[in-house]
């Protein structure tokens, strides 16, 4: 890990394994994370119960991270988009909450007649006002979730247990994409809300063969626009006209 500005990171209160690839483990990037985790915060009352007193709670966590000297505050749950606007303002350096914040830029990429597909945690969760949140209300979207897949729902959404089965959550991610795919050929992109599934995306994009956004490639390039170096001049290249 390379020395530098901290990212802040809000919290779900939860115990399961995060593996690489998730935002939640130190070896998914090369510069310093701080963690804050919100006690209460559960993917029940977050992502199935919209729970609106959990703003309180994610405002102090917010202005906490901003306190402990953090560049950038993000969020380890995509359904922490309804909170967007309220976290952003009660803080001084940039907060994204939520991967969909990619949604209007991922359409305005793959160009007219293409579908953005959207992975979520509980497709029954997902309501206009997450959309709305981030400008998205407009997106044409294809969205699939994980709440129907007995290892994702047991482990993630109902927090049965801590020992996650990697093979068996990969398997049942396939299974999701490939439906998806089978029903959307015209997809242009993916989106993955949740972010337990971003350890699973060069799997998506080997089976979609589009690109594919998350919460860790956004929290890359805000990272690289906090952090910005002095190009350097390589003496044995030409300059291109």
């Amino acid at each position: 890990m390379t020395d530098g500005p901290a990212i802040g990171v809000l919290c779900l209160d939860t115990s399961f394994d995060k593996i690489p690839g998730h935002i939640r483990n130190l070896a998914t990037f090369d510069f310093p994370v701080h963690y804050r985790v919100v006690r209460g915060a559960t993917p029940r009352r977050l992502v199935r119960e919209a729970d609106p007193t959990l703003l309180e709670p994610f405002l102090q966590a917010a202005r906490d991270l901003q306190a402990a000297g953090v560049a950038g505050i993000t969020g380890a749950c995509g359904f922490l988009v309804l909170f967007q606007a309220e976290l952003a303002a009660v803080v001084d350096v940039p907060l994204w909450s939520s991967s969909l914040i990619q949604l209007p830029l991922v359409h305005q990429m793959i160009g007219p007649g293409r579908t953005v597909g959207l992975l979520v945690a509980d497709e029954a969760a997902l309501i206009p006002r997450h959309l709305a949140a981030v400008g998205a209300r407009e997106v044409p979207l294809a969205v699939t979730g994980m709440a129907g897949q007995r290892e994702f729902r047991e482990v993630m959404l109902e927090g049965r247990r801590d020992t996650l089965d990697v093979d068996r959550l990969a398997a049942e991610v396939d299974e999701q994409v490939d439906a998806l795919a089978r029903a959307h050929p015209d997809l242009g992109a993916l989106v993955i809300e949740c972010t337990d599934l971003v350890p699973f995306a060069h799997r998506i994009q080997a089976r979609l063969g589009v690109p594919v956004f998350d919460i860790v490639t956004l929290t890359r390039m805000l990272y690289d626009s906090l952090t910005r170096r002095p190009f350097t001049r390589r003496l044995d290249l030409e300059p291109q006209p």
